[in-house]
Parts: structure tokens; sequence; C-alpha cells
């Protein structure tokens, strides 16, 4: 089956969440993907669990479809093996703290005199330049940095983190489509480049609606719970026995809910819901209006009558429910497959559905320096010379 980026060779230096979902995406569009694992114990997640037959599913989620070495570069022959890999590849992804790559002597300067054709991507908690380059940066003080954390819970509660690593997967898309612009132009002209993501600014990009009221109107985007800043009802309720969500953000879609769903044709002359404006300023008004109907009965009711009259609504599922639920399902965003160690396996699916070229499945997560002959001979390195490199302690398997 074809892939849309068979061909593309990339190197990943990269290791636990950012650098790794990139790489795989790439990876499950076709790329061939080298993995290489710092000496002796490999990418971080290794040592994460939860473990199956020793093997960590953390690190099985997001190294699918690559290949595996394992390469001491702090060893001059290790060194001199990773620069002879490098001569033929098109991509680097890499996550180590600004600086590091210099001092290991594989960074961009360096490394685009053996190949000027490179694109070299660098990924970091505040980015390359600017006073807190030097700072070791995770997610979460990403999302502390960015104001997400300060703009995400209830309007009377603490801060509160997004439930995923929102920065590290934002950074990861961020890079991965830089990485794509990046060999659009290689394409055209031959010239590799640079590429500097951070996971702060990742996402901040993403603030849109938030920036247009700070930049619009000086508002700062405080804590709102499950309700949206500039329209309404668009957010949880309670029912019965459960939360539901409801998005009746236009004027059309608000007159149905008032009129077909909870029979209240009264709530259209109220003049603080007369329109989206004014109901986003009455919004506890509003929900407590509509949560004294909600309150009557069940979710599964008003999700029937919601989806009977078009009016966008979702349950709010546990992880548990959304990964058996039948959409998802049908969707194919759970995938099985075979682990040479961990035995039978489930992972996620590919999100972006193509045509003629769709993500692929091919390989499970590489154990620790499993491709390490393969590699190497490709590179028609001598099986002496394999030798000697594992006597130098400069690979291991």
């Amino acid at each position: 089956m074809k892939q849309a980026l068979a061909g593309l060779k990339v190197v990943d230096l990269s290791q636990v969440l950012a650098g790794p979902y990139c790489t795989m995406v790439l990876a499950d569009m076709g790329a061939e993907v080298i993995k290489i694992e710092k000496y002796p114990n490999g990418d971080d997640t290794r040592s994460m669990g939860p473990f199956i037959n020793e093997e960590s599913h953390m690190y099985m989620m997001v190294n699918r479809n690559k290949k595996g070495v394992c390469i001491n570069l702090k060893t001059p022959e290790g060194l001199e093996l990773f620069q002879e890999l490098i001569e033929s590849v098109d991509v680097l992804v890499e996550n180590y703290r600004p600086g590091v790559t210099k001092k290991l002597g594989i960074d961009y300067d360096t490394l685009k005199a053996i190949n000027p054709g490179l694109i070299y991507c660098s990924i970091s908690g505040y980015g390359q330049t600017g006073p807190y380059s030097q700072k070791g940066g995770y997610d979460i003080m990403a999302q502390g940095l960015s104001g997400l954390m300060h703009m995400t819970g209830e309007p009377d509660g603490r801060p509160v983190k997004v439930g995923f690593a929102v920065n590290d997967i934002a950074a990861a898309q961020t890079a991965l489509q830089s990485i794509l612009m990046a060999y659009i132009y290689k394409l055209r002209t031959g010239e590799g480049q640079y590429v500097d993501v951070s996971l702060v600014e990742s996402g901040l990009a993403w603030t849109v609606w938030e920036a247009a009221a700070y930049f619009g109107e000086g508002q700062l985007p405080e804590r709102t719970g499950t309700a949206h800043r500039v329209s309404a009802p668009y957010q949880g309720f309670k029912t019965k026995d459960d939360y539901i969500l409801i998005g009746a953000g236009n004027q059309k879609l608000w007159e149905i809910f008032a009129n077909k769903v909870v029979n209240r044709p009264d709530w259209l002359d109220n003049p603080l819901f007369a329109t989206n404006y004014l109901r986003a300023q009455n919004v506890k008004t509003l929900e407590t209006e509509i949560e004294s109907e909600l309150l009557k009965y069940g979710a599964a009711h008003w999700l029937q009558l919601l989806d009977e009259y078009g009016v966008p609504s979702s349950p709010i599922y546990s992880y548990n429910q959304t990964l058996h639920d039948p959409h998802i399902l049908d969707r194919g965003m759970v995938l099985s497959y075979e682990h040479p160690i961990a035995g039978p396996m489930r992972t996620l699916g590919f999100p972006a559905k193509f045509s003629k070229t769709p993500g692929q499945l091919t390989s499970a997560a590489p154990t620790l320096g499993q491709h390490n002959e393969e590699i190497l001979q490709a590179l028609h390195v001598t099986d002496q010379r394999i030798q000697q490199l594992k006597s130098a302690n400069a690979i291991h398997s």
C-alpha cells in the first residue's frame, strides 16, 4: 500500500513524549524513522509503567513503526558512527536541553557540514533563545507559563492542568507541521534548515479565542469551568443522573433548544438571553435556568431529544467509555497488534483518514537496540567493526 512519506529518512534522538509523538506520526505515514536511544538504558519512558513482560506500555505507545538502535554518543566510536548515519538522512529530531547537542558534537552547525540538506528540529521547554532557554521545561511548566492553567478549572477553584500533556502534544504537532513545511522547501531547493520548537509557544499559539478577547477588549481569560468565553449555552450541564454537554451556540440552535427540547419558549422573551453575547454575559443565570429543567430527567432522555432536534450535544465519557464507544471503534481508533515480548497489545489508531495513503501499523515499538545490526549493515559496517563497537561500549542491545 502507498504511504505519503515513503522515502523520507528520519533520525529520532528524542525521548519521552513530544519528540517521539512527532516522529511516530512520520513513521505512521511511511517515513523510515531510526530511533537512537541513549546508552545504556534507552528512552526514559522504558522505566515508566505499566509494564507488560517488563516492556513499558508508555514506551510502546509512541514508538511504533520505528527502528531502534542504542549508540553511546559520548564515545569517539559512537560519535563517528552517528555522523556516518547522518550523511544519508533528511530529518533529525532532538529534545535535549539547549546546549547539550553542542557539547556532544551533534549540533546543527556541526551536522549541516556533513549533510547540508539536513532538516534539524529541536524541541525544548522554552526554545533555544531567550532568558529562559537554559531552564528545564516539562509539560506542566509550559501549561503554567503559557497561561493555560490559569484559565482552566472552575471559577472559584484552583488553577488546573489540562487532563493530558497538551503542551507536549502541541509541540509535537508544531514540530510535525514545521518539518513537513521544511521538507517541501527542501524538495524545491535542496536546502535543509534549522527548526526551533518550544512547548510554551506551541501551547500559547493555540489560545486564539483568548488572545482575541485580550487584544481586542483587554479581557483576561479567567477560569470558566466548561463554559465557553463568548458563546452560550455551550458547556456541561447536570441532569438527573449525569452531566452532558450542550452546544446551542447560535440563535437558531438556541431557539430550537428553548422551544422544542426543553419546552421553555418564555426564555426567548427574557432580555438577559436575547442574543448570544447577552447569554454569555449572563451565563450563570442561564445555567441555573437550564439545569432546573434538565434535572427532571436523566442524561439519556436529553441526549435523545437533542439529537432528534439537531442540537449539538454529547455525553461526558470516562476514558473507558470512550475506548468502547461504537463510533470510536468504527473509525478505527483502537488498533490491535502483536509485540514480540509483550504479546497481544492495543494502541490508538490514526486520526486522519487518507483515501490513497493511509497510516499503517507495520511494526511494534523496537526493543532496546533491536535494529543495531540492520542499520549498521545498511551503512556497510562490517561484522568485525560491529564487534569492535560493542567492545568499545559504543552500541548496546
